[in-house]
């Protein structure tokens, strides 16, 4: 499945979900409160930035944005929120593409890395954002902990979540570190019942792999925690904010 033919435009007219879902003020503001802290002042990069959920109300807050995508579907729906002198996008992968300028943050949220399939392209990608940055400043990625706990022996799914009208299961292949996460929407219909399908691969990545991968880039780990909030970061936690930072010039 190439991420170009997954985000097309039947997904980028539905990715918005406002106010509620990733989309809920309970977790949209304190990832744009805690970004705009960590840009202290200068320009940030999204990699990924999709329809601008994060990137739009962290230029409302006064922080220069500027984005790398790959769908052109995603970006036109970004395009009816905010203009390209607003926020800036250069089509093309996380892992490679190059964006003008030198920024103080570079980020990276929502488990996106792992939408890049190699454990190779996931270390150039933290190579790339080392190459945006000046000295001294950060890359920020939002991650899931990979939920093998929870897989039943000898089984290769696990449900992560059932509410009414939705079902999301991840079908894993422990051998490759490959997961596909599997969303069911159901929606009624004069009585009827109708499921919609998502499917999206991915690579899972454990916080000591990740740390790995900075540390070639030439990263330090400057921070980890289980949330944007702040929480601390357990055995127990689900996902986690990791920010790296590159040593300041002498």
């Amino acid at each position: 499945m190439e991420q170009e033919r997954i985000w097309d435009a039947a997904v980028a007219q539905r990715y918005d979900t406002p106010g509620t879902g990733m989309f809920a003020p309970e977790v949209l503001t304190p990832t744009v409160t805690r970004l705009a802290e960590l840009a202290e002042g200068g320009a940030a990069l999204e990699f990924a930035i999709g329809t601008g959920r994060v990137a739009v109300p962290l230029a409302e807050r006064g922080v220069p944005v500027t984005g790398i995508e790959l769908s052109g579907p995603m970006v036109e729906q970004l395009r009816t929120k905010a203009d390209e002198a607003t926020i800036a996008v250069v089509m093309g992968d996380m892992a490679t593409t190059r964006a003008p300028g030198t920024y103080s943050l570079v980020y990276l949220v929502y488990n996106t890395i792992s939408n890049l399939l190699t454990q190779a392209e996931q270390v150039e990608c933290f190579r790339n954002a080392a190459r945006h940055l000046a000295s001294g400043g950060r890359f920020v990625i939002e991650l899931w902990v990979p939920e093998l706990r929870t897989l039943p022996p000898g089984k290769e799914a696990t449900v992560w979540r059932a509410d009414p009208g939705y079902v999301g299961l991840d079908t894993y292949d422990i051998l490759n570190q490959r997961v596909v996460s599997h969303h069911f929407h159901f929606d009624s219909d004069e009585g009827k019942q109708e499921a919609r399908l998502f499917r999206s691969p991915h690579r899972y990545i454990w916080p000591s792999e990740l740390d790995l991968m900075a540390q070639l880039a030439g990263f330090e780990l400057e921070s980890r925690h289980a949330d944007w909030s702040g929480a601390e970061f357990t055995a127990e936690s689900r996902s986690h904010v990791s920010v790296y930072r590159l040593p300041a010039a002498p």
